[in-house]
């Protein structure tokens, strides 16, 4: 049985700034990967909800997720949820009878009976310690109905580049399922972005010897190997370096409907035949 959050929410503050469709990359990955996750209604899926954890400063990546989630599923519930009793207050005016805003943290503040079926937490875990990434994964994973998903990463400040951890419910828990790449191309491509925001339990990793620094690596070669396709835009490099990189063993989809808009999608891990 889900637990519904203690009273003192969990976590720490954030720095709270966004800015306009920062994560409108993020939501369209979904809307893409598996919309039929935010349209199932099938058992306890009928009324569960999309989280946005750690909203900021003010509504707008809620209400921006809002609109785009529901032309797919035009009754889907989304709770907003902030540590910071202000920036709730703030984005109370813009709730509704399927659009909530409330005051918790890790321990997320549900009501009896609500569950969820998507979490999406960005520019959230990048500034704890890697020793609290494990218990927030695991607190957050009390909450999510098996099947359902989270996507959990950081972006740079206008969400043209970012990095997240793509994980699964299953019964015992959290199934990693990808590590995914975006760029919209806008800052040209530069492998070397991608390190700057890398989630929490892979940035102090990028060092010789740990499989993170390893895939960044055989990136690195593939897209030396590849330079060619430059002339063609950044977005033909992009491709051609991912297939490069499958190439070498990395499980990365090669389908050109992630490639070709800015998407890698590494599988299971970080690991050639891993």
């Amino acid at each position: 049985m889900v637990k519904t959050s203690s009273k003192k929410p969990i976590g720490n503050p954030t720095r709270g700034k966004t800015a306009s469709n920062r994560l409108r990359r993020v939501d369209n990955f979904i809307l893409l990967y598996e919309p039929a996750l935010l349209t199932r209604t099938d058992g306890l899926f009928q009324h569960s909800m999309f989280i946005d954890l750690g909203y900021g400063f003010d509504a707008r990546t809620t209400l921006e997720s809002a609109e785009r989630f529901r032309r797919v599923n035009p009754s889907l519930p989304i709770l907003g949820v902030e540590i910071d009793k202000e920036r709730v207050e703030a984005a109370l005016p813009f709730a509704d009878s399927i659009t909530h805003f409330r005051h918790g943290g890790f321990n997320l503040p549900l009501q009896s009976g609500e569950r969820v079926r998507l979490i999406r937490a960005f520019n959230v875990l990048r500034q704890y310690e890697e020793k609290d990434f494990a218990p927030a994964y695991e607190r957050l994973a009390e909450y999510v109905l098996p099947g359902g998903l989270m996507i959990e990463g950081t972006s740079n400040p206008f969400g043209s580049i970012w990095v997240a951890n793509l994980v699964r419910k299953i019964e015992s828990g959290w199934k990693f399922e990808a590590l995914v790449f975006s760029t919209n191309f806008r800052m040209g491509f530069d492998i070397t972005d991608f390190q700057t925001v890398l989630p929490k339990n892979h940035i102090h990793h990028v060092v010789a010897g740990e499989p993170i620094h390893n895939f960044f690596e055989a990136w690195k070669r593939s897209a030396a190997e590849t330079a060619h396709a430059k002339v063609f835009g950044w977005k033909q490099w992009f491709t051609a370096s991912a297939e490069s990189l499958a190439a070498k063993g990395f499980k990365i989809d090669t389908h050109k409907k992630w490639l070709a808009k800015g998407w890698l999608i590494l599988k299971n891990g970080t690991s050639a035949e891993g």
